[in-house]
């Protein structure tokens, strides 16, 4: 099954330069097999999203669709084809 990465501004120097960036991984996935997918393709993603144990980095919201991963199983949310992932930094400040 195919799903869209789209990725902010400040990951496309990892990929290099995408925006969006199709991915094609096996039917029932999961996210984090949306991730191992997109990170073989741009390695130097991995350590921008994910952190030394692989758990999502705090400060990275990934979305599956409309919802925030966290809510709905964080790296096993399921992901359906056609789908897009989105990746986005924390905003902090007031």
């Amino acid at each position: 099954m195919r799903v869209t990465v789209h990725l902010p501004g400040l990951l496309r120097a990892d990929a290099d330069g995408a925006a969006h960036v199709p991915v094609e991984v096996d039917d029932g996935a999961r996210l984090r097999g949306v991730i191992d997918a997109l990170t073989r393709q741009y390695p130097g993603l991995d350590r921008r999203i994910r952190d030394d144990q692989g758990a999502l980095r705090r400060y990275v919201n990934v979305f599956v669709g409309e919802d925030e991963c966290r809510g709905i199983g964080g790296l096993d949310a399921p992901v359906p084809d056609g789908a897009d992932v989105r990746l986005l930094p924390s905003v902090a400040g007031g």
